[in-house]
């Protein structure tokens, strides 16, 4: 093995530590793997600019929190259910003929499992699991938007990919978000908030397709107020009066049966 792969191997089991435990202490690594504490920090950095873990004082955590909101598994187990419910109803919005723009969340992950019934449809995602779920299937044409690869969001996300996105125009958005505080969107990383910015602004109609735990949650990253979409998709385990008010605000809410089975 040489000194790359050898390196990839460390990070790999570093990765796999962190995700398991919560969280690592810098010494430990530096027990575990003979390494120096510097090369221990190299390693931390290149994960978490990957969207692995997050850096913390003494160490690194993959807890979930306003600064990481977990891996791409961790995320497609949490509100499972109602994220499939959601996606069955925001499916139904289309027509035959339509240009769609996917984001890379898990929501709209498990939107692109009911394109095909919607078919034929042009579909632009920057999501790798959302393209290879789609590849395949007959009416569906698909355009795949580039850029840095996030291995820890199968997706590609940064610069490149915000400009891909503005080389087109589509008929619809769907877009998910890590939380919704006080009337506004936020994430946890800027370079996925400058691709989901770039998807707002070449989308003729905007869906946000969010259940209600979003609500409960706090982002670091801004992204855009709930004014900036045309519809809300969620779930009725969000209060009735939040519901008022979001539609107050001018967008429209369509609320979506959960609790009741």
């Amino acid at each position: 093995m040489d000194r790359v792969e050898a390196q990839e191997e460390r990070r790999r089991r570093i990765r796999e530590s962190v995700v398991s435990r919560g969280f690592v202490r810098t010494s430990e690594l530096v027990a575990e793997f003979g390494i120096s504490l510097m090369t221990a920090h190299r390693d931390l950095d290149a994960l978490q600019a990957q969207g692995w873990l997050r850096k913390v004082r003494g160490g690194a955590t993959g807890l979930p929190s306003a600064q990481f909101h977990g891996t791409v598994a961790e995320r497609m187990a949490t509100m499972a259910a109602a994220k499939r419910l959601l996606a069955r109803a925001a499916a139904e919005l289309l027509a035959p003929g339509q240009t769609v723009l996917l984001d890379d969340s898990t929501t709209c992950l498990m939107l692109a499992h009911e394109l095909p019934g919607r078919a034929p449809l042009t579909v632009l995602t920057n999501s790798l699991a959302a393209t290879t779920a789609l590849a395949r299937e007959p009416g569906i044409s698909l355009i795949t938007l580039g850029g840095a690869y996030f291995p820890a969001y199968d997706a590609f996300m940064g610069v490149h990919t915000a400009d891909a996105v503005r080389a087109y125009r589509a008929d619809v958005l769907f877009l998910s978000t890590t939380a919704v505080a006080k009337g506004r969107c936020y994430h946890t990383s800027p370079e996925t908030v400058l691709v989901k910015r770039a998807m707002m602004e070449s989308a003729a109609r905007r869906v946000l397709v969010a259940d209600h735990t979003k609500f409960r949650k706090d982002g670091l990253y801004a992204l855009a107020p709930l004014t900036g979409f045309d519809l809300l998709i969620t779930d009725d385990g969000l209060p009735a009066e939040e519901v008022r008010a979001i539609r107050a605000g001018g967008t429209e809410v369509r609320v979506v049966g959960v609790r009741g089975g």
